[in-house]
């Protein structure tokens, strides 16, 4: 802080002091000693201030109107707040009587002593102000610039279009003669002869370095498309390199490959099924424990309708499967299949707290599962299993991906055809 003041006051000019003071003289017969404090001190109460604005506005015929209807009046009281307003009082008045924002001053500029030199050029340029206004009394300041307009006539405006401006450059040895105002000139005006062939051979180093580069047999004018750029087959010895920017070519080969076609996973053909693997199910189809799908081959797709079962057995009669609920306390005696079953049909009691916290087999157990036998490489669809119909040892088993088979039965039942529940 103490740098910036030493700044400032470096700026504080004598003569503008001597000029300033010498007004108060004038005006309001005032004397102050020389000096930035002592000119800070005597007139950091804003009083004498006021009075001189007070003079400026009696003394100017033609004041503006809202300087001329401020009401200027001294407040003698010697509290700080007091002292202030009185600056800021004349500060209103410099702003009204048409000194610009930008040649004010902050009230503490003047009463802390914070920047006089603008203090001393704000009271300046009040003069200037007074002799642009009319001022009767004396007057300070530099002298107010006034609007000049300037008429040419015809003549003098057409002499001034053969005449290039400076800040267009220098005209000194440039000549437009025979031009005529309001043509533009574009770049495709410009005719070329063709390149010489020292410069065929030659790249401009706007277009990077030329070292060992060559145009030799091209003329200018043309356009190069990448697909004008015709390429001999891959050599034998690249054939099984994948480039960097493909990944990692360790372990893998193109041999046979011609560039210019694109693979399809749908191109992929696997064999069938070894029979190792044939009864397995694998893990993402849940659990294989118990299940069998031996005999079935790879290619078909089983749907719900082939499965086609005689007549419930009456041992059975009486018990719903867990995989659709509780059996306890439902009974299905004297319904025979045909009917459509809802979920909604299903009565059921609140569920007991021991089977609260078990979760059923159906939803998942990885146990005992194989995927033994399958190569990776493929894509399995559904649609690509083939199935034959089940064997007679598994016609009675449910396997666990469909629930589980404690207290159900299907005995009697055959695989191929569908199953309808029809009320009797």
């Amino acid at each position: 802080m103490a740098a910036i003041r030493s700044k400032i006051a470096g700026r504080y000019d004598v003569e503008a002091e001597t000029e300033v003071l010498g007004w108060f003289k004038q005006l309001l017969n005032l004397s102050i000693e020389p000096g930035m404090r002592n000119v800070e001190k005597a007139l950091r109460n804003g009083q004498d201030l006021v009075k001189l604005a007070k003079e400026v506005q009696k003394g100017t015929p033609n004041c503006p109107a809202k300087a001329k209807k401020m009401s200027l009046k001294a407040n003698t009281l010697s509290a700080p707040f007091k002292q202030m307003e009185n600056i800021q009082t004349f500060l209103t008045f410099c702003e009204h009587y048409g000194v610009p924002k930008t040649g004010l001053f902050q009230t503490v500029d003047l009463f802390e002593g914070a920047n006089m030199p603008q203090f001393l050029s704000c009271v300046q340029q009040l003069g200037s102000e007074c002799q642009r206004n009319g001022f009767t009394g004396p007057v300070i300041g530099p002298k107010p610039t006034e609007k000049n307009v300037r008429e040419f006539s015809e003549e003098q405006l057409r002499a001034g279009q053969s005449i290039i401006g400076l800040q267009a450059g220098s005209n000194k040895g440039a000549s437009q003669s025979g031009m005529s105002m309001g043509g533009v000139r574009h770049v495709s005006d410009i005719k070329t002869d063709e390149m010489s062939k020292d410069g065929q051979g030659i790249i401009g180093l706007q277009a990077g370095s030329n070292k060992g580069a060559s145009q030799s047999g091209m003329s200018m004018g043309g356009v190069r498309h990448v697909s004008d750029i015709k390429t001999e087959e891959m050599s034998k010895d690249s054939a099984s390199t994948i480039g960097l920017q493909a990944g990692s070519n360790k372990g893998a080969s193109q041999a046979g490959m011609a560039m210019g076609g694109v693979r399809h996973a749908a191109d992929i053909k696997a064999d069938e099924m070894s029979k190792d693997s044939a009864s397995t199910i694998g893990l993402q189809a849940g659990s294989n424990k118990g299940a069998s799908q031996a005999g079935m081959a790879m290619g078909g797709v089983r749907h719900a309708a082939d499965i086609k079962t005689e007549e419930m057995s009456k041992d059975s009669a009486s018990t719903i499967g867990l995989q659709a609920g509780s059996n306890k306390g439902a009974s299905q005696a004297g319904m025979s299949m045909g009917g459509v079953r809802h979920a909604a049909d299903i009565k059921s009691e609140e569920m007991s707290r021991e089977g609260q916290s078990v979760i059923g087999l159906q939803a998942g157990s990885n146990k005992g599962a194989s995927q033994s036998g399958m190569a990776m490489g493929g894509v399995r669809h559904v649609a690509d299993i083939q199935a034959g119909p089940m064997d007679q040892a598994s016609a009675g088993v449910i396997s666990l991906q469909y629930g589980t088979t404690e207290g159900a039965s299907q005995a009697g039942g055959a695989r191929g055809g569908r199953r309808d529940i029809t009320g009797q």
